[in-house]
């Protein structure tokens, strides 16, 4: 038996039979929307919260929904991995911070260090902005949105809305990020 057997039998053993999508949630809205398209759609899900995202949660429903922790702070050493490993990755909301901060490499939270290292490591990622004209018309989130291109990151249609107004949701198309990581994927069994 080589040594590299009794690792490939745990990784085996720690793989969702379903393909595993990580949900990265910014201080926008909730997700169970988006998590109920994904189970019917076939995917098991987990949710990484950025610290501010907790706040626009109801994390003992999305827990249930899922039946994973949510992340939202990085595990010490030895501490187990409490998700599978991604097999895509979908940001939404997605705010102008976590966006361009994404974008910059700035990795300060375990949600944006998750974003930084899913492009090395070749995981495919959809992003959903949901933010106001106002913000939207900053040069750096233009820049950020071409950056985030150039790395292949897959960017959903929601059109800003007025500032001020935390309007814009019943616009927000949450299946818009499994249908961009459906071209993505590859068929599972």
């Amino acid at each position: 038996m080589s040594d590299q057997q009794p690792d490939r039998q745990l990784r085996q053993l720690q793989q969702p039979e379903k393909p595993f999508l990580y949900v990265v949630v910014c201080a926008a809205g909730d997700v169970g929307e988006l998590i109920t398209a994904a189970h019917e759609a076939d995917w098991d899900v987990g949710v990484i919260a950025t610290p501010q995202g907790l706040r626009f949660i109801d994390a003992p429903a999305i827990e249930a929904q899922t039946r994973y922790p949510i992340r939202s702070a990085w595990r010490t050493p030895g501490e187990p991995r409490p998700l599978p490993p991604a097999d895509a990755i979908a940001v939404a909301p997605a705010t102008f911070n976590t966006i361009n901060k994404w974008a910059a490499g700035i990795s300060d939270t375990l949600a944006v260090g998750i974003l930084c290292e899913a492009y090395g490591l070749g995981i495919p990622t959809a992003v959903l902005p949901y933010l106001n004209s106002a913000q939207a018309a900053h040069p750096a989130y233009h820049q950020s949105l071409q950056r985030l291109r150039e790395m292949d990151v897959l960017i959903g249609s929601y059109e800003p809305h007025p500032p001020k107004a935390g309007a814009g949701a019943d616009r927000f198309r949450w299946e818009e990020a499994l249908e961009l990581l459906a071209s993505e994927m590859p068929v599972w069994a």
